[in-house]
This record gives structure tokens, C-alpha cells and sequence, in this order.
């Protein structure tokens, strides 16, 4: 049997409390109580959501026992931050259990506790920036669905927290169980955790119809090659003036604003279709096979190869 324990601050999202029907799910598939899960608090009993829903909790003592622990987040870590109590227990379970996992700005919890140090970790995108100005000592990766170092595990934002715990019954009961949990959740597909909290589409979001225009002809051109001066004239600018308009509406350039779109496109088709790696390359304007393979390592942390083996095994 392994125990997952819950530590809920007051304040808490309720949402966090959504990844339970993962392990719930994982006995009924299993056929038997493989997981047990127990709220905690510090002082125990009835403690509130951010939505103000209410929940009974046992006291998070000494004596309290769990093989995975899992934090849950608040809706700002930054004027919530964790109690004292909160700390030093975390620092003292620590070392007691197999794994200690986060859930989306949970994190700030468990680098309060000196856990994260000297670790990959992810929050939820907003909070990303504060998180690695207030711990310099974390290598934070603001891009990523879930990150697993060693025994701590941390994850984006709240609906991530479902692939999280997908993931930690994969670990425990296997992929055919992993599988047939999603399903029964009607979960579209166990996203991997290398993949990226953000659209490219809606991130770029620029304000001008010129600059929207010039995206439009590159998301349906990503096979050619999309120089400033083909975006420029898309857009009825000089390159010069598409350049500096660009950067200005976006933050970015836009050879980092193509590249970004190329990644987004040749993540859905791996995703989505059966070509060949080669043509996906192909399709989306990457040099080959292996330049897409350098590209999507620096993006998204894992080869092109590994996402299609997690959608085929998922």
C-alpha cells in the first residue's frame, strides 16, 4: 500500500484536490487499494479553500507518515507564503518519505524548506521570474508541465497537477494502468512533463493588424523561408520598420517568434499524425530531422522521439 498525503495550507486551491480522483481511479483500475490518501494541515481540523469550500484535515505531526507527500498551492505564494510550522515540518518528512511533490505554486512551500536547492524545478508561469529571483540557488524552468528531480517533483499550473500524478502512477502501477486511468478520465492524453505551459500562438498576441498579418502568412508559410524581408513585406513594412514594430508588440524577434511557431507546429503534427520525423521536419521548416532534434531539445527539454513514444504508449 502506498500512502500520498496531502499538506494543505489554508487558502488553499481547491483544484489541488482534483488530482485525488487520479489515485482513486489507479485502485479501480489496479482492483485493489493500492493508494490511501490523507489531508493534513498543521493544526488539523477544518481548514478553507481559496474558494472558501471547506475540508477536515488531520494535524501534521511527527508521527505523521506518507509515502508521497504532496503540497498544494496558493493562489499567491508571494502574500501567502508558508508558516514557520509549515517549514519545519516539511524539513522533517523530508527525508522519511519516497518522493515529496509540489502542485503548481506549491513550490514556493517546498523551496521555502530549502528542498529545491540546487535543483530543477517549475511553477506556474506568472510565478516563475519571482520564484528564481527569491531562490537563486533553483534552476527554475518556467516551460515545463512538471519536472522530476530525483525524489521532488514539481508541477505548472493547477490542471498540470493531473499529469503529475498520471505520471506518479505510471511510475508505481505502470503504463497500462497510467493509460487506462486517462481514459476513464476522459483525459485527452498524458501530456509529458517536457512539454510547454504556454502557446506560441497566444503568447505573441501582437496589437497591430500589420504585425497579425505578417504571423498569419508564417504560420501557413512555416516550410519556406521566412526572412525579415518575406515577414516585411506580409506585413507592408520595411524590414527595417517590421523589425523594430515587431519587437516592440511581441518582446521578441522575429527569428525567435518563427522558430517558436515552427516548435508549436511540429509538436501538434508528432502529436496528431504519423509522419515521419523526417517530414515533419520537412513541413515545418526545419533544416532535417536533426536540426528539429536540436531545436526541440533547447525548447522543450526533450527530442522530438520521446514525445511521439509518450503519445504511442499514452
Amino acid at each position: 500500500m502506498h500512502r500520498i498525503g496531502y499538506m494543505l495550507q489554508d487558502g488553499f486551491q481547491v483544484l489541488a484536490l482534483a488530482t485525488q480522483t487520479v489515485f482513486e481511479y489507479a485502485n479501480m483500475v489496479a482492483g485493489e487499494t493500492f493508494y490511501t490518501v490523507s489531508n493534513y494541515s498543521i493544526a488539523g481540523g477544518t481548514i478553507r479553500s481559496s474558494l472558501a469550500v471547506s475540508i477536515d484535515t488531520e494535524p501534521a505531526t511527527a508521527r505523521s507518515q506518507a509515502d508521497t507527500w504532496i503540497i498544494s498551492g496558493v493562489g499567491d505564494p508571494l502574500d501567502c507564503p508558508p508558516t514557520a510550522e509549515e517549514v519545519a515540518f516539511l524539513q522533517k518528512i523530508s527525508g522519511q518519505a519516497r518522493r515529496i511533490a509540489a502542485i503548481c505554486t506549491g513550490a514556493f512551500v517546498l523551496a521555502e524548506a530549502g528542498l529545491l536547492a540546487g535543483r530543477r524545478a517549475t511553477t506556474h508561469w506568472a510565478f516563475a521570474r519571482a520564484m528564481q529571483k527569491r531562490f537563486p540557488d533553483i534552476q527554475v524552468e518556467d516551460d515545463r508541465i512538471y519536472i522530476i528531480d530525483g525524489a521532488v517533483w514539481t508541477s505548472a499550473g493547477m490542471t498540470a497537477g493531473l499529469d503529475l500524478a498520471l505520471a506518479m502512477v505510471e511510475k508505481d502501477l505502470g503504463a497500462d494502468v497510467a493509460r487506462s486511468v486517462a481514459h476513464k478520465l476522459v483525459m485527452h492524453q498524458r501530456r509529458s512533463g517536457g512539454q510547454s505551459q504556454h502557446s506560441e500562438m497566444l503568447d505573441l498576441a501582437p496589437k497591430s493588424d500589420r504585425i497579425q498579418d505578417a504571423l498569419n502568412y508564417a504560420r501557413q508559410h512555416l516550410k519556406l523561408t521566412l526572412s525579415v524581408e518575406v515577414l516585411a513585406v506580409a506585413a507592408k513594412l520595411s524590414a527595417r520598420q517590421f523589425s523594430r514594430v515587431f519587437a516592440a508588440e511581441t518582446g521578441q524577434s522575429p527569428a525567435k517568434a518563427i522558430e517558436g511557431l515552427r516548435l508549436e507546429a511540429a509538436r501538434l503534427m508528432i502529436e496528431q499524425s504519423r509522419h515521419p520525423l523526417e517530414v515533419i521536419a520537412r513541413e515545418t521548416g526545419f533544416r532535417d530531422r536533426r536540426h528539429m532534434r536540436e531545436v526541440f531539445l533547447r525548447g522543450f527539454g526533450v527530442a522530438p522521439q520521446a514525445i511521439r513514444r509518450e503519445v504511442r504508449e499514452g
